[in-house]
């Protein structure tokens, strides 16, 4: 592995953090997450025409740029340095790998070059509180996670004129305002029991029933800057995602989860380096007993803690991204669990030394803070993760360890 970035890499995060330092400050990313879409619409644009954000890894025939996860983590670093709200996760990182995975030549064509060009944005929607089960990062995830044939979740029948879906899903990252819907269902009752994946296109109507018998609202949740929605779905028609219904769904989406966690772990870096560097700040200005509190040792030693935690996290999301670019497996997981910690730690030190002004809503230390537990939420918990991963390298059931 060459521990090096390119000049091009550079450059993008260069660029990137320059454009969200002028666009994306505290008061913008409040006023993006109350608005209908839950994001800055021209800011996604500026993303998308500008950087080519959502096609970055996506093959150029598609309209993408040619890159590797390497370079979509970098970004997202930068973005979870501002924690600027947008689709980027939900289309970029978990929609568009399924299709390019799954979608037959005719899907390809079809969606792809939208999504790169940042026109079509896609949702993935998973029952219950299911994605990194279904992403394999926490659980195996050829179990009943979908459905598994008995009531709730989503149930797919197939008819003379296609298939049709029925069930619910929660906690669909960008549900809301997502143009197209990744729908993981149940199907095939007891005998013949698989999960698949279908597409949901056409007028999706937000905070209502579209056309096609999709609901779709608009949840609170803990971390506004990450939108969630509830997809209820009662008798919808949609289209199977490729051309086989043997294909293996669970394997392709455990290959999408590795590296998505790989991208999210340097997301939560960048959100981790961020409140540390206002800590510093901070701590240099505020005074107690006519001393700076940054002067303290016991400060020094709690700030140089938390810097060693942040440094190992980025070392550990900038090796996965680099390894899960290189085929390798099951490495994505841990470096998630550990920047999840770095972030909770950090942005809970945060609060603590800010004193009385950091518990206030009008602070952004508490917008770190609620990233911090919403990432564990939807992603962890960080036992979880080092679990499953631990179960997978049969580290404690008589599999080989490395010494």
């Amino acid at each position: 592995m060459d521990a090096t970035f390119t000049a091009e890499q550079e450059e993008i995060r260069r660029t990137l953090r320059e454009l969200l330092l002028k666009r994306c400050g505290p008061e913008e990313v409040r006023t993006a997450v109350r608005s209908e879409d839950g994001y800055d619409p021209a800011l996604w644009e500026t993303l998308a025409q500008q950087l080519g954000l959502p096609g970055i890894a996506l093959p150029e025939a598609y309209g993408g740029v040619g890159c590797s996860v390497t370079e979509l983590a970098l970004a997202s670093e930068e973005l979870g340095r501002s924690l600027a709200p947008s689709p980027l996760l939900a289309t970029a990182v978990l929609g568009a790998p399924l299709l390019l995975a799954l979608g037959s030549e005719d899907q390809r064509a079809a969606l792809l070059p939208r999504i790169s060009s940042g026109e079509l944005t896609a949702a993935l929607a998973v029952p219950g509180a299911s994605l990194t089960t279904a992403l394999g990062l926490t659980g195996d995830n050829r179990g009943d996670w979908a459905g598994g044939g008995r009531a709730g979740g989503v149930q797919a029948r197939q008819t003379d004129g296609g298939w049709r879906l029925f069930g619910q899903a929660d906690q669909v990252l960008d549900g809301h305002s997502a143009g197209l819907l990744l729908v993981a269902a149940h199907t095939g009752g007891f005998a013949r029991s698989r999960t698949l994946l279908f597409l949901v296109r056409g007028p999706l109507v937000r905070d209502g029933s579209g056309s096609a018998g999709v609901t779709r609202v608009r949840l609170t949740s803990l971390d506004e800057t990450r939108s969630q929605a509830r997809i209820q779905l009662r008798d919808v028609e949609a289209e199977l995602l490729g051309d086989d219904e043997s294909a293996d769904v669970a394997g392709v989406l455990a290959g999408v989860g590795d590296p998505a966690a790989a991208v999210l772990a340097a997301e939560a870096v960048g959100a981790a380096d961020r409140v540390l560097e206002r800590t510093v700040e901070y701590v240099k200005q505020r005074e107690q007993f006519g001393r700076a509190i940054g002067s303290f040792q016991a400060v020094k030693h709690r700030l140089a803690d938390l810097y060693v935690q942040v440094q190992a996290a980025r070392s550990a999301a900038y090796y996965a991204a680099w390894a899960t670019g290189a085929g390798e497996e099951r490495v994505g997981g841990l470096a998630l669990a550990q920047a999840l910690e770095a972030l909770r730690i950090t942005s809970s030190e945060a609060v603590q030394l800010h004193g009385g002004i950091g518990f206030t809503w009008e602070h952004e230390a508490h917008l770190y803070f609620k990233r911090a537990a919403g990432d564990e939420l939807l992603f962890g918990p960080v036992h979880r993760l080092r679990e499953h991963a631990a179960d997978a390298a049969r580290l404690f059931g008589g599999g080989e360890v490395a010494v």
